[in-house]
């Protein structure tokens, strides 16, 4: 089995000055559960090479047993640096596609056409696409070869206005992901702020907040197998 992990390249938060970029256990926890199901990992980003990382997923009050063995994980931590050209990869050469969130992906994921191509190539092979947190948002323009959106009528979550409320970014952001599922069809539920929640629909998989993160990759592995 093998994997594409797809990554933000993003690092500004709007125009707070502050930086931004993926959320650290989102891509720590999932990695660890494909890894030890021996599944078999590339990570690719826009620009390639090492992308931003949230500085607040790294803060002690964020941080997990996952991440803590991610950081201390050599081979990990190369691979991260070393992430390939989102516009080089090939949905031939993969069985699954996850992307983590972090608030990054608002600004640039949504917007890029090859990750819209290769999601909608994902689904055209009948491979399933995983996404968490913000991640959802780069489902907006991501359409059905009959040219609606994907996600209309599908069972789906994604970080929820709440919890963009409880984080004090619900003016910065360039669109809540709660809002533009709903708005693009989806069938939006959510579980309580903070906690575990995963929803599939079909060869979707979507998963509400970091928490979520691991059961994704889990629900995700099971599909696989």
């Amino acid at each position: 089995m093998k994997v594409l992990i797809v990554l933000t390249s993003h690092s500004e938060l709007g125009n707070t000055g502050r930086k931004t970029g993926f959320w650290l256990e989102e891509l720590a926890a999932p990695y660890y559960i494909f890894k030890d199901a021996g599944v078999d990992m590339v990570l690719a980003s826009p620009e390639g090479g090492q992308p931003p990382l949230d500085p607040k997923s790294n803060e002690p009050a964020n941080q997990t047993d996952m991440t803590h063995r991610f950081e201390a994980d050599a081979e990990a931590t190369a691979q991260l640096a070393a992430t390939v050209r989102l516009d080089s990869v090939e949905q031939s050469d993969f069985d699954a596609v996850f992307y983590p969130g972090g608030h990054g992906p608002l600004w640039d994921l949504a917007n890029d056409k090859h990750s819209i191509a290769l999601i909608e190539s994902f689904i055209a092979a009948n491979k399933p696409v995983a996404l968490v947190c913000h991640a959802p948002g780069v489902l907006r323009d991501v359409k059905t070869p009959a040219g609606r959106p994907l996600v209309e009528g599908k069972q789906v979550t994604g970080f929820t206005n709440t919890e963009e409320d409880g984080v004090g970014l619900t003016d910065v952001v360039p669109f809540l992901v709660e809002d533009m599922l709903k708005a693009n069809g989806g069938v939006y539920s959510k579980g309580p702020d903070w906690g575990s929640y995963v929803l599939t629909d079909g060869l979707l998989i979507t998963g509400q907040n970091p928490a979520s993160s691991a059961e994704a990759a889990a629900v995700l592995v099971k599909r696989l197998a």
